[in-house]
């Protein structure tokens, strides 16, 4: 069995990192290493070919993602993140009580400051019923978000100043994105 398929059986069963034990940690962490040195794109934002598109979370050590799943009520059906020219666009959807299915989304922009590495600028936030954004896919929805017209949903900008926020492509392939962003969090990630 190759590395690849072997990090993806052992993040299989752990909910996106919610049902973790220790042992299936390391195994992970081991397994995310050892395919992070073999990368066979080192400088991925040099092929944008393959880093750009909707990626969807498999596996996250991120408290505040991980803490999305806390929510009484809701529960977390998916996680994506939609790397487009310049920006990134992180929506979760929540399942709930029938005709309340709702999304969050955070839109930042990004400014390229090594070959795997970029600053993250976060400047919207969007909270809202999937019924009431008409939303059908992600791919759809970012598109939305593109156009910047304000939703029915509660929309506001972020303006906080003291943004610190990067991320770094460790590993990338035409369906597997790994990376850590700087509180120390790794993200796995298959393309949509």
């Amino acid at each position: 069995m190759n590395k690849k398929q072997t990090l993806l059986e052992a993040i299989a069963p752990v909910q996106r990192g919610l049902k973790v034990t220790e042992n299936q940690k390391k195994e992970i962490l081991s397994a995310v290493a050892y395919l992070e040195e073999l990368n066979p794109n080192p400088s991925p934002l040099e092929v944008p070919e393959l880093l750009l598109g909707d990626w969807r979370l498999l596996f996250t050590s991120s408290k505040e993602l991980l803490g999305l799943d806390r929510l009484p009520i809701l529960r977390t059906t998916d996680i994506y993140q939609c790397i487009r020219a310049g920006k990134i666009y992180n929506v979760a959807e929540f399942a709930g009580l029938p005709f309340l299915e709702g999304l969050v989304s955070v839109c930042a922009s990004f400014t390229p400051v090594s070959r795997q590495r970029v600053n993250v600028k976060f400047e919207r936030s969007v909270l809202g019923l999937q019924r009431v954004l008409n939303y059908k896919n992600v791919g759809e929805f970012v598109k939305t978000l593109e156009s910047n017209i304000k939703l029915m949903a509660v929309d506001f900008p972020i303006t906080s100043t003291n943004q610190k926020g990067w991320l770094e492509t460790t590993y990338l392939d035409e369906n597997l994105r790994i990376g850590r962003g700087n509180e120390g969090s790794l993200f796995i990630l298959a393309k949509s």
